[in-house]
């Protein structure tokens, strides 16, 4: 299955209500040709054979259109989703050096082919004190939007704003990639001596591994998304203390993890899952 159920706390109308939500699956693909790490690749479990194969042709690896190498799987993780490949292609196939032309992500940075390596990160929670408002959640994406000048004028950017506890916009920052933007954000609080005001961050794209794990990097406790979030972003989240918000929409959000951060009274209960 690439979906999972996942429960969940929606705000709607200025009330909490307990809910039951689908999200995608998210796990890690560790590639390895001729046992020589490759990358480590965020995917949804499912053609494994087929992205391995496309990303080393889109890489310019491999690209024989008649030879096919051989995949083995090395390893599964707990949930039964491949989580470690090794390509075997005769040397004279392979087209370039493949070391350091991708980003081969180590076991302390990634690492987490399954939910026993979450157990690590949660180690090493973020320290938090501060209930959210939820009421304010609203304003913060309005004033992001308002300083989004290149989206204004291309449609084609993302965007990550930095806030206060009490909603004072410390920073806002654009860029096509999503991950950028966050990164542009926490470089500029860094910069700027601001990172231990900086409580939340809030995301235009969807919600991935990889951004939580920067939120966390960061010291910061909450994380808004407009969009949806994986299921290991939700894992990942829970285990660093951080708690992640999604489905930001006209006054509606959905909170995934740590939710008594932000609603520490006790919700109705609701059955069934969300309409958005």
């Amino acid at each position: 299955m690439n979906i999972e159920q996942y429960n969940g706390l929606f705000f709607n109308e200025g009330k909490f209500s307990q809910v039951e939500d689908i999200l995608a699956v998210e796990v890690a693909l560790s590639i390895a040709v001729n046992e020589v790490p490759f990358t480590v690749t965020m995917q949804t479990p499912g053609n494994e054979m087929e992205l391995v194969r496309g990303l080393l042709f889109s890489e310019k690896i491999f690209q024989s259109l008649t030879e096919h190498p051989t995949i083995d799987i090395l390893e599964k993780n707990e949930e039964g989703f491949i989580s470690v490949v090794n390509v075997k292609i005769p040397p004279e196939l392979i087209l370039k050096d493949f070391a350091g032309t991708r980003n081969v992500i180590s076991a302390s940075s990634c690492g987490v082919c399954g939910k026993t390596e979450l157990d690590e990160l949660g180690t090493d929670r973020v320290l938090n004190s501060d209930i959210l408002n939820p009421a304010m959640v609203k304003m913060m994406f309005e004033k992001v939007s308002a300083q989004q000048k290149t989206f204004q004028q291309s449609g084609g950017t993302h965007a990550a704003g930095a806030f206060t506890i009490d909603g004072e916009l410390l920073a806002v920052m654009e860029d096509i990639g999503r991950h950028n933007a966050v990164d542009k954000v926490i470089g500029y609080l860094v910069n700027n001596n601001m990172l231990e005001k900086a409580k939340l961050i809030t995301v235009s794209g969807r919600v991935s591994y990889e951004i939580v794990s920067k939120a966390k990097s960061a010291g910061i406790p909450f994380l808004a998304s407009v969009s949806a979030p994986s299921s290991l972003a939700v894992d990942s989240a829970e285990a660093a203390g951080i708690s992640l918000m999604a489905f930001c929409r006209n006054n509606k959000f959905t909170v995934y993890s740590n939710p008594a951060q932000v609603a520490n009274d006790k919700p109705e209960i609701t059955t069934g899952q969300i309409q958005r």
